[in-house]
């Protein structure tokens, strides 16, 4: 039985060159599904991980009750310094509560790639070493109580003039770049600068959210507890990686239909070309299938072979997907717009992506050559083998 098996595909396989254009078809159209698949999820999880990288378990982050995120939230400049004297924070090199209060503006500036307006973010934090991911690369930080701003590495890369030394034009005038700095997170999308100053700068009464670092990862509940239970304060308190796990949540909503409904349509396009291509297939083989089976050969094997040509052109086709997705998105940057900025990241292709990709070219590929082997094996062998 399997020799059998193997020789029916063998010889079926063999005459794919003399039915070159309609496997060509195949191919394409699960290179094009496969091609969209990797890019749109490469994007989608390129995101999300630079998200999910802002979350730390020993940092909690505090916002206005009923805020969802920090563009929804303001907290007043009284409320955020008795948030910065609760229990559980932790305390800087120089003792003091290491606890930011951040405050977020939204500016225009020229990006490179199409040199189009788009929104970055400016933060100013009152602490920079609540965050000490946060790595001065070039240049230096920013002073207290000086416009002065660093950017984020990959803020300078997509946008023009953010070299060290020169200047921004911002609300009320023109701030210095002093500093380029990374982090490895989507911090690294904005620029940074005192919160007071900017505060000012920005005739602002308050700040977007407090973040703090913890004793430990356990003194949360006392953190929260103490907040939520002051009647001055009407705060909702986060775990920093639950508040940005929520954010990836939402960016993922946002994919979904590109990702899923998109590909299932570009899928089931390629799916009807397949099915076309494999009774084409069939068809050309007639004969050769009828003879096939009036020597003995059972029908198992010819279903086998039509749906190994299926798989086969599936393959290739994923396979030259996924080659020219990795060449033409693999190291790039991606930037995701908005009015309050800009959320940039360096595009990443892994293997867990490119296997659910080539996974389903070749369920589209089995889907495609089911039928037409059905059909095969069903084939009337004195019918097929009849002069016409």
């Amino acid at each position: 039985m399997l020799r059998q098996i193997a020789v029916v595909t063998v010889f079926g396989l063999g005459g794919i060159p003399r039915r070159l254009g309609s496997s060509i078809v195949v191919v394409v159209g699960i290179m094009a599904v496969v091609g969209v698949l990797v890019s749109v999820l490469t994007m989608a999880r390129s995101l999300e991980g630079a998200l999910l990288a802002n979350g730390r378990a020993d940092r909690a982050i505090v916002l206005r009750g009923g805020a969802t995120s920090e563009t929804q939230s303001m907290l007043p400049v009284d409320a955020a310094a008795t948030i910065a004297n609760a229990p559980g924070i932790a305390r800087t090199t120089g003792g003091k509560p290491a606890a930011t209060a951040d405050l977020l503006v939204p500016v225009n500036l020229v990006r490179r790639s199409d040199h189009a307006l788009a929104a970055v973010s400016v933060r100013g934090l009152s602490e920079l070493a609540v965050r000490p991911e946060i790595e001065i690369t070039e240049g230096r930080a920013f002073a207290p109580g000086v416009r002065e701003l660093v950017v984020g590495r990959a803020a300078r890369a997509t946008f023009d003039g953010l070299e060290v030394g020169n200047r921004v034009t911002l609300r009320d005038g023109e701030w210095s770049i002093v500093g380029v700095f990374g982090s490895g997170t989507s911090m690294e999308s904005d620029m940074l600068t005192d919160s007071s100053t900017l505060t000012s700068a920005f005739a602002r009464s308050g700040v977007n959210s407090v973040t703090v670092r913890l004793e430990s990862p356990d003194a949360f509940d006392a953190f929260k507890a103490a907040l939520t239970t002051n009647p001055a304060l009407s705060v909702d308190v986060l775990r920093e990686p639950d508040y940005y796990a929520a954010e990836a949540a939402d960016l993922a909503t946002l994919f979904f239909f590109v990702t899923y409904v998109v590909g299932a349509i570009m899928a089931s396009g390629a799916v009807f070309g397949a099915l076309n291509t494999m009774y084409s297939a069939v068809g050309a083989r007639t004969i050769e299938i009828a003879t096939l089976r009036a020597l003995g050969f059972g029908a198992t094997g010819v279903v086998i072979s039509v749906l190994a040509e299926a798989l086969l052109l599936a393959l290739l086709g994923a396979l030259i997907g996924a080659a020219i997705a990795w060449v033409m998105f693999a190291g790039n940057t991606i930037s995701l717009g908005g009015t309050e900025g800009s959320l940039i990241t360096r595009l990443t292709i892994t293997w867990p992506t490119l296997r659910a990709a080539v996974l389903c070219a070749c369920a589209v590929g089995l889907l495609g050559g089911l039928l037409p082997a059905i059909r095969a094996a069903r084939l009337p062998v004195a019918h097929a083998l009849r002069p016409d």
